[in-house]
C-alpha cells in the first residue's frame, strides 16, 4: 500500500456531508483513511491498542488475542500507521503503537452533519 499521509493531511476543506459537493482529490484521500477502518481485525487491532492498560502495544501483544500470525498483524499495523490513524514508537527491537485521537477526531467531525456538529458545541 503506498503512503496515503496522515489522517489530519488526508482531510477534505469540506465534509462529504455538508451540502456541497467534495472535490475528486479529496474524496480519494479520505477513501484511502477509511479503507484502513474498513478491516475488522483493523478495528479489533485500533480497539486492543486503545483498551490497552498504558494505552499501547506491540505486535506481541496483539498476535494472540487477533489470532493472527505476526506478519498479518504487522501488515495491518503498517497500514494504520500509514493512514495515520496510529503512531509507532521503536524501543530497542520492539516497535509499540498507540492511536493518535487527532486524526480520529478529524474523521468523527468530517462525518458529523454540519446541524449535529453546532447542537455539541453548544451544549
Amino acid at each position: 500500500m503506498q503512503d496515503v499521509g496522515t489522517a489530519e493531511t488526508m482531510m477534505p476543506a469540506i465534509s462529504p456531508l455538508a451540502g456541497e459537493p467534495i472535490k475528486r482529490a479529496d474524496a480519494e484521500r479520505l477513501a484511502a483513511v477509511l479503507k484502513a477502518f474498513a478491516d475488522p481485525a483493523r478495528l479489533r487491532l485500533l480497539s486492543l491498542i486503545q483498551s490497552s492498560p498504558e494505552g499501547e502495544a506491540s505486535v506481541s501483544d496483539l498476535t494472540a488475542p487477533l489470532g493472527l500470525s505476526q506478519p498479518t498483524v504487522s501488515h495491518h499495523l503498517r497500514i494504520l500507521t500509514e493512514a495515520g490513524l496510529l503512531e509507532r514508537d521503536k524501543r530497542g527491537v520492539w516497535a509499540y503503537y498507540r492511536l493518535m485521537p487527532s486524526a480520529i477526531a478529524a474523521i468523527a467531525e468530517l462525518l458529523t452533519p454540519p446541524r449535529k456538529r453546532a447542537t455539541k458545541k453548544t451544549r
